[in-house]
């Protein structure tokens, strides 16, 4: 049991240390892939919450069809935030 609340505490602070590099940086592609990676983390954190339905939802949509389309538009437009 405490095995699992060391793991649940670690990618808790992985997923707020992604989160809070993709709202800090000025590069764009970075905050998107950093939103992409912190999605991935709590999708992974449902998987452990025993959640099999919502994991593969949260990695499929957050992780994946979302950082598509934000380097998509990224790439349509400025990469770097003034």
């Amino acid at each position: 049991m405490i095995e699992f609340t060391i793991m649940a505490w670690i990618l808790a602070l992985l997923a707020a240390a992604a989160a809070i590099y993709a709202v800090e940086t000025k590069d764009l592609i970075s905050s998107a892939i950093a939103m992409g990676v912190a999605s991935l983390v709590v999708s992974i954190m449902f998987l452990l919450l025993q959640a099999p339905d919502v994991a593969i939802t949260e990695a499929s949509i957050g992780a994946g069809i979302t950082m598509a389309v934000f380097v998509y538009a990224i790439g349509k437009t400025g990469r770097w935030e003034e």
